[in-house]
């Protein structure tokens, strides 16, 4: 068994040569996303922009300060939206990557985390796009007043709604991290449970870091952050590895 193992490790150097060309695979999908949603980008930004000029007054619209800079919004859009679109060539390339080094319990369990991961990212996404950006935009607007105009410039608005959904995205991420953590055996719902105070505090620490420095869009991010963490309770202690796997492994290890 052991000579089997062996035989099968790869030198260093052939790993970084799986890596290089990993790597432009996922680099040339990009590249291929990038070019079909450039000829959509404007499109596509005038969706991103719905939340905010549904809220504003009907005279009003985004604006841009430099002459180039809606050129490179539409580039940077175009960029966003091409990895998106080339995600799924990209996860499977990150899979196909650490599969042979996983023994078959952890690629059981990590199967699932990379098959549902896109699915809960763009959950998250869409959350923050239908749900908090309406609410939020709506009530940064409501500062304007006879004096006081917001004229947000799209370059702007493209950094600021990219950091929420990319922030929302990734928290939704939580249950399914989880998930692999119970099915390994290093957490449990016990563990998660006692920890919850302090789950608390760094779920507020998150949320300050990973969105704009203003409390409604923090208190609005550590919301579904708390959901998230006691479902990922109730996900630890169903799915989670029972004390009769751990004796059974044993005994098939011995």
């Amino acid at each position: 068994m052991e000579n089997n193992e062996s035989e099968h490790k790869m030198p260093f150097t052939e790993h970084l040569e799986e890596l290089r060309r990993r790597l432009i695979i996922c680099f040339v999908a990009v590249g291929v996303g990038f070019v079909i949603c450039y000829f959509f980008s404007k499109q596509l930004f005038e969706i991103l922009m719905r939340p905010l000029l549904q809220v504003m007054p009907p005279e009003e619209s985004l604006i841009f300060t430099a002459l180039p800079e809606a050129f490179f919004t539409y580039l940077k859009v175009a960029l966003l939206a091409g990895i998106g679109l080339a995600s799924p060539v990209i996860i499977y390339q990150f899979w196909r990557f650490i599969a042979p080094g996983l023994y078959h319990k952890e690629r059981r369990a990590l199967m699932p985390i990379v098959l549902f991961s896109t699915f809960f990212f763009v959950g998250g996404a869409l959350f923050g796009y239908f749900v908090v950006f309406p609410f939020g935009f709506k009530f940064f607007i409501g500062f304007a007043s006879d004096n006081i105009r917001a004229m947000p410039s799209i370059r702007e608005y493209l950094k600021f709604a990219a950091k929420l959904l990319f922030a929302f995205g990734f928290i939704f991420e939580l249950p399914l991290f989880t998930f692999f953590l119970a099915r390994l055996g290093l957490v449990n719902a016990e563990l998660l449970r006692s920890k919850q105070k302090y789950a608390i505090l760094v779920i507020f620490m998150l949320a300050a870091i990973l969105t704009p420095p203003d409390i409604v869009t923090q208190v609005m991010m550590a919301g579904p952050l708390l959901i998230l963490y006691e479902l990922s309770i109730w996900i630890a202690k169903v799915f989670g590895r029972k004390p009769l796997d751990l004796e059974e492994e044993e005994e098939a290890s011995a």
